[in-house]
């Protein structure tokens, strides 16, 4: 057991530093990123700011009466039942297949959450809707959260889990030292929560540092997404955040988790 789980957390240790590292493909720094910085450096100053508060006024929304609705829209009984069977099975016989099953769940809400981001954005692209989307946006951001979550036996009702949620989103969005930056602190959350410890967040303020987080990586999409029919360029760039969250959610709650199995077996419980 312990070197099946030593091999799983030194793969997903590579796979977050990959991420940690990662630079834009060279063709999108060469094409893509000129004609962006052109369209950003265009966009007025009040708009980036009606962005930043629309996005903070969509999560205040989601947060307060959006997740009753969000969880009607996944199989949050079933995907409840699938990880505790795979962890009974885990328990009984720790093995690379178990794990894989455990996995599955959470690729699967990958795909599907990542699929419906490019509809959402490209259809209302094409209607030439921008801003009004938002909600919706932030409501499949979270429910990919919630879903990856549960695969491995957590939920995100709780004030800590949702900060560590928000901390998460900003870890998987931004790049180079900020993104290290957000992932220390979430590393420390997440060891602080499985650990019983106060971590004394504010939840307000994570909300708004998420919120410029996102409104930074959607500014230019946004301002596209506005335009008919050029606006299909924002169902790409949806995807490619809800891509992004998804993989880094599932690195990090799947690292809680065999955390959590090591402290059981050093410790098990009287």
């Amino acid at each position: 057991m312990e070197q099946v789980l030593n091999q799983q957390l030194k793969r997903l240790e590579k796979q977050e530093q990959k991420i940690l590292t990662q630079s834009d493909h060279t063709f999108i720094n060469d094409k893509i990123s000129p004609v962006m910085d052109k369209i950003q450096s265009k966009i007025p100053e009040k708009l980036i700011d009606v962005l930043d508060k629309a996005i903070n006024k969509g999560f205040q929304l989601v947060f307060e009466k959006g997740s009753p609705y969000i969880e009607r829209t996944y199989n949050k009984e079933k995907i409840e039942l699938n990880h505790d069977i795979n962890n009974y099975a885990l328990n009984k016989k720790f093995s690379k297949e178990h794990i894989k099953r455990l996995d599955k769940q959470s690729k699967q809400s990958k795909l599907v959450n990542s699929t419906f981001s490019v509809l959402e954005g490209s259809i209302l692209g094409l209607l030439g809707i921008g801003l009004p989307d938002i909600p919706l946006f932030l409501s499949v951001i979270l429910r990919t959260n919630y879903e990856v979550a549960l695969s491995y036996g957590y939920q995100c009702d709780a004030p800590e889990e949702r900060n560590y949620m928000l901390l998460l989103i900003c870890g998987a969005i931004t790049k180079g030292e900020q993104q290290k930056e957000f992932d220390k602190i979430l590393e420390q959350l997440g060891e602080k929560i499985d650990k019983n410890i106060d971590s004394n967040y504010d939840t307000e303020k994570l909300v708004a540092a998420t919120s410029k987080v996102l409104s930074e990586a959607l500014l230019t999409a946004k301002f596209i997404q506005g335009i008919p029919v050029v606006g299909v360029v924002g169902g790409v760039v949806n995807y490619n955040i809800v891509n992004r969250i998804a993989k880094y959610a599932r690195i990090k709650y799947k690292k809680r988790y065999l955390h959590k199995r090591i402290e059981i077996e050093e410790f098990p419980p009287n």
